[in-house]
Order: structure tokens, then sequence, then C-alpha cells
């Protein structure tokens, strides 16, 4: 959970240039914004200790991995059960994604699988968590907008 920080242009520069490549060095990322080095450095700290900014290696496709069936499930969960829930989900691998929600369902989760049938043994595994009561899944058929935070930092005004 990040902890709450107010965002400025330098933060937004900073996030949009890293958005772009995120190989780049701090004396490159403090050229390109014509900040010091050390600004530039103490600025990714702060965003980094918020929980803003989390460098890991990820992969963009999970059918790279051979998981080329992604599936989203809301559950319905025993409200008293949601830690032991939480806990179990975060142990099945193949949930990439679990977010509590409102509205229709408790939990939504992006789940993979390599096909139908181990989409079928990765929902049994979520309906034997601890608190499940009842499990909706949608199939992904195409993208149609990639995760991204770029297009509010450019629309934001700092």
């Amino acid at each position: 959970m990040s902890k709450s920080i107010q965002l400025d242009a330098t933060d937004a520069g900073l996030l949009l240039e890293l958005g772009a490549d995120v190989r780049l060095s701090a004396t490159e990322l403090a050229a390109r914004l014509r900040l010091s080095r050390n600004t530039v450095q103490a600025r990714l700290a702060r965003l980094e200790h918020a929980g803003l900014l989390r460098f890991a290696a990820t992969l963009d496709q999970v059918d790279a991995c051979g998981l080329a069936l992604t599936a989203f499930v809301t559950i319905d969960i025993a409200q008293h059960e949601f830690q032991r829930t939480k806990a179990a989900l975060a142990e099945i691998p193949e949930v990439i994604e679990a977010h509590g929600i409102t509205g229709d369902g408790d939990l939504w989760c992006r789940v993979v699988a390599h096909d139908a049938a181990d989409l079928g043994r990765v929902l049994d595994q979520l309906g034997a968590c601890p608190g499940v009561r009842r499990t909706r899944t949608s199939l992904a058929i195409r993208d149609a907008v990639d995760f991204r935070v770029d297009t509010i930092l450019r629309a934001r005004t700092f």
C-alpha cells in the first residue's frame, strides 16, 4: 500500500521518463529534466519509499510463459474471512492481480492459464480458498487499452 504523497511536475517528469525507458540512470534523468543528480536520486527514493515506484523485472505478456488465457474472476467472500482469503489467493501463482471491490462481488482477480482445462484447475483452487462463497468468470478475448498512467501524468496540471 502506498503512502499518500503529493506529486508535483518534477515527480511527473521523472515518472514519464522512466515510463518511456525504465533503464535510464539518475545521471541521464537529471540531464533530460535539467535537474541535479542528487535531486533525481532523492526524488526517486521518495517515490519508492511511498510505494509509488517499484523497480522489478516483469513480463508484459504472460503468454511468453505459455499462459495465453486471461480471465477476470469476481469473488463473493464471507467478510470475516477476508484476510485468510487474501492470503490463500496470494499462494496461487496464476492469480496475477487481485483487488477488493465495491458493487457486485467482494474481490476481483485477474488470472492466467494455459487453456480452458487449466483455467478449470485454477478456478477450482479459487473456489477452495477459505471464505469463498461464489465466483463468476469472464474470459478476456482481446486487449483494448493497456495499463497506463502516463496519460494521467500528462493531463494533470501541477
